[in-house]
This record gives structure tokens, sequence and C-alpha cells, in this order.
């Protein structure tokens, strides 16, 4: 939960209505497309290795099943068929297939495709394996936050056009749950980029039409289709602030969360290119040969403690706020048993750490490490049309910054003796870290620290298309905004509060370095960019230089 920030406050509106939208294709296609018989929705590769990869498509077919048959090549004409393997299409299964071939080379392109029993054939892809040995550079597109009824997704058409990277990978929030006219509200939506079902969802139809109606996307399906893509949910793939018994959006009448949570992930693990559930455990690495190792961590349903909460009535004078932050401070916000990881993916973490050591660790992993307090400028932000309670949820975020408390509790600033333990576990192992992060729709750049002393940098990427600062806090600018937040916050070196896009991440053995991309819109669909920024750190200093 967010103390101040909190999107679901400021954006509401009083209406949860439908509203008129017209059609020019983004859900009729979606709902076309996942009953129109045939290859549908694209191919997509993901959870590369060295000499393996994993293959993604779907067929839907009048019979129960279908099979097909994944090929791949060096060569898009498929003149020599490197590898291949039969996998079948059932409806139990959203007539999703997927299949990992292997049998092939490190670090080299393939392309891909599925071929029908009817003699139809899938669009084709492209892929990557992973490298072995000396790797002088690696390349990744970081990618959260897209949804789809606020804009267009440009920052997928631009890295797909460009292709100037090894790997994808997104970080969470790859759809979001809501129903029509909420996040965005009616009159934000931009046409052509209606969701289906209408409803919020709940049940496995509505996750997997929901599904459908974003991977119905060109430029989704042309990302995919271009580069592996290693992804992890975030909470919107389930409902908002998720953690391991309940969430913030999950009511007693929308039935049991422990099942929602099941359906949830069974649907995502199908229209994803990830190993089905069972197969693998909620953590991945991924070794890049003697460059580093990238760990993907889980940190919404496995292990997640419920958010930590500072009750203030509403209405309160300022002796009873202080007095509520006085009792938050000293309880259970920094009690050792908070956790986000939980106890074993927290050992296997720092375990990875010892094992790359002084190569770079890449930790890919969803919510802001770094600390966000809220600077006291904060209430002049709001327009003048802000509703009071509102104003007022927000003073008093600035008094509780003075207090030491930090903006989202939702974040790692919410788990702050967890953080610590894994921030400590990388500065036992002497280990180069680096923190890619999704989930808050701006760009960040921090110099982390614990017990005093360094401990890495965070790389923090902004939304494809989910809105930032920007939408809420329009009566100051952007600039003086990002100049506040960085002098009330000592580690924040860099902000980007307005601008959607993602971040290019680029590894050599001596340097890591993040190039935010800032698409020039969301509202129409254009790849073009407005503009770039670039920030390193160089191998042994762990700080931004």
């Amino acid at each position: 939960m967010t103390i101040v920030f909190d999107r679901r406050l400021l954006l509401k509106t009083g209406t949860l209505g439908l509203g008129a939208f017209s059609l020019p294709g983004g859900a009729l296609a979606a709902m076309q497309a996942a009953l129109t018989p045939g290859f549908s929705h694209g191919v997509a590769s993901g959870e590369p290795g060295p000499d393996s990869i994993l293959l993604w498509t779907r067929f839907v077919a009048e019979q129960s099943e279908t099979r097909l048959i994944a090929e791949i090549s060096e060569t898009p004409d498929f003149r020599k068929i490197l590898s291949a393997a039969e996998v079948r299409a059932t409806p139990a299964r959203d007539h999703i297939a997927k299949v990992v071939l292997g049998g092939l080379s490190p670090g080299q392109r393939y392309h891909y495709r599925f071929v029908a029993a009817n003699g139809s054939v899938s669009p084709t892809g492209q892929t990557r394996t992973l490298p072995t040995g000396r790797v002088d550079r690696c390349r990744m597109a970081v990618f959260s936050c897209s949804n789809m009824p606020f804009g267009w997704f440009n920052a997928y058409a631009h890295a797909a056009q460009v292709g100037d990277f090894d790997l994808a990978l997104h970080l969470g929030d790859y759809i979001y749950e809501y129903q029509r006219g909420n996040y965005p509200s009616t009159k934000d939506a931009v046409a052509g980029r209606l969701i289906e079902p209408a409803n919020e969802i709940v049940s496995l139809a509505d996750y997997r039409l929901r599904y459908a109606s974003y991977r119905a996307d060109p430029d989704l399906q042309a990302l995919h289709a271009r580069v592996p893509m290693l992804c992890m949910w975030d909470d919107h793939e389930f409902t908002n602030d998720a953690y391991a018994d309940g969430a913030q959006n999950h009511q007693p009448h929308e039935g049991d969360w422990q099942m929602r949570k099941r359906i949830a992930e069974q649907a995502w693990r199908e229209w994803m290119p990830v190993r089905d559930l069972g197969d693998t455990p909620y953590w991945s690495s991924y070794r890049l040969g003697d460059l580093g190792e990238i760990f993907l961590t889980e940190s919404r349903i496995s292990a997640r403690s419920k958010p930590a909460e500072m009750d203030v009535p509403r209405g309160a004078d300022s002796a009873a706020t202080m007095a509520a932050m006085k009792d938050f401070v000293s309880g259970d916000w920094q009690s050792p048993a908070r956790t986000m990881l939980g106890e074993a993916q927290e050992k296997w973490l720092a375990d990875g750490f010892g094992r790359t050591g002084k190569s770079w660790n890449i930790w890919a992993q969803q919510t802001i490490m770094g600390t966000v307090r809220q600077p006291e400028d904060t209430p002049n932000w709001l327009p003048p049309e802000t509703p009071a309670f509102i104003r007022q949820r927000v003073a008093r975020g600035a008094i509780a910054a003075k207090a030491g408390i930090p903006t989202s509790l939702d974040a790692w600033d919410g788990y702050p003796i967890a953080r610590a333990r894994s921030l400590g576990a990388a500065q036992q192992a002497n280990a180069d870290l680096i923190v890619l992060t999704g989930d808050s729709h701006n760009g960040w750049a921090f110099d982390l620290s614990n017990d005093g002393k360094r401990a890495g940098v965070e790389f923090a990427g902004q939304s494809v298309s989910s809105p930032g600062y920007e939408a809420y806090f329009t009566g100051a600018s952007p600039q003086s905004i990002a100049n506040a937040l960085r002098q009330t916050n000592p580690g924040l070196k860099w902000a980007d509060t307005s601008r959607r896009g993602y971040m290019l991440v680029e590894l050599t053995p001596d340097r890591a370095t993040s190039e935010w991309r800032f698409v020039e819109t969301v509202k129409e669909r254009t790849p073009r960019l407005s503009g770039l920024h670039r920030m390193s750190a160089e191998k042994g200093r762990r700080q931004l230089g």
C-alpha cells in the first residue's frame, strides 16, 4: 500500500461506467483471434539456456487438439532444421503450445516457427541462446507496467524495430486486472485500446481473455517475435498490491484468494514463454558467460508479508497524526519477520551472489529498492481542483517523511530489514550488484547502501504506458519535481517522473550502463523517441559515476 502517491485515490472520479467506445480493432481483434481457427497471437521465445530455448505459439482448431511441429534453424528459409519437436495445442490449455528445443550452440541467433498438420505455418520468430566463456557485451531491453487502455505500446514498437539488444526482460504488470472505466477512467482511456472482458478479471476465462486482448497488440507480438524474453509477474497479473495471503484489490465476494492466485498463475504460464506450473520454482537465474548472472526473483505471491499500514483516521488533528506515526515507526514496519522473498528464496539469492562473485550480479525484480520519501513541497504540486481528502493525505505524507516514513510501503521501503539482509548478502559476497526494477511507472537511478556502506546501484525503468507522477502532480514542472525528490532522498541520483518508454541496459566487463529511452507519446501509435538519458557504474565501485 502506498502512503501518499496512491493512484487509486488520485484517479478517483466516482464513476466506473463502461462508457462509449469506437472499436477500430483492439478488443474485437482479440475476441476474433481467440476463436478463429489457425495460428493466432504470434510466436514467442523465453527461458534461454546455452544450448536450449523455450518456444511458444497458439493454434485454435475445431478438433479437441492439434499436433504441431516446432522447428529451429540458423536461416529464415529453414533450409536446414537444426532441432525440431512435436507439441500439441489443446483447449484445456487455451490452445497454447510450448516446447523446449535443445541441441543448440551458445550465444547464437536462430529462427523458429511452428508447422501444423494441415500445412499452415506460424509467423517466423527470432531468438538467441545464452553465451558461455568470455563475453564482451550483453544488452537487455527492460520493460514493465503496460496498461493497454492508457495508451499504445510504443516502447515495444521501438524496441522491436531497432532490435539492438540480446534479450528482453519484463518485470511485471504485463496486464492489468481492472474493469473498463477503472484505471483508466472512461475519459482517460485511449480510443482503440479497449480491453476484454469488460469486467474485472477473476475467473480463469477472464484472465485468459485479458491476455488474449493484450497479446492481440501487433507491437507486443513484434517484440516477442524479435528476441527471447525473461519475465516475472508483479501484482497486476493477479490484482493490485498482492501478497501471499491477500491483496488490496481482492474482496471476499470475489472468492477464495488462494484459488484466484492459482487461476491467475495458470493463465500467466499459459500465455507467457515460461515453463508450466510445477516444472520450475518461482525464481530462476541465467548465466551470461564470464560477464555475470541474472537473478530473477518472485516477490508477490509466494512469501510476501502483508504491507505495513499506518492508521491515521481521516480528520485526525496534528497530535493524533504524530502519535500514529510514532506508533508506526516503532511497530511492525521494521520487524525482521517481514519479508518480500521468504527465507528459501533469500538463501538462494545469497548463495547466487556468493557463486557469481565479482562478475556482474544482475538482480531483476519488481519494486523500488532505493529509499523514497516525500518532499516537503509535495502539496504544492497538486492542481487547484484536487479534492480536499487527497490534499489532506498528501500533506500527511510530507509530515510522515520528516518522521522517516517512506512514500510507498508496497516497495522495499516497506520491508527494510529484509532489504538489509539481501543487500548485506551482496556485500558479504563482494558482489558487483546491479538491481533492475519496474513497478513505479517512473525512471530512477539510485546508489544503494547498507549499514553505511556501498551495496550496489539500481536502474529503475519507466512504464510502457501506465501513467507516472505527471498524471497527478500537474501543479509543478517535471524538472522541479525531480529536483525536489533528489534533494529529499540522498541515494537518488536521477529521476524522470513524466515520460514513458523502456530501459536499454548494457553490460561490459568494465561498466554497466542504463539508457532510458523515452517514447514521444502513448496517445497515438508511433515508435518515435523524444529523448534518452544514460547513467553508468564502473566495475568495482558500486556507485553511479
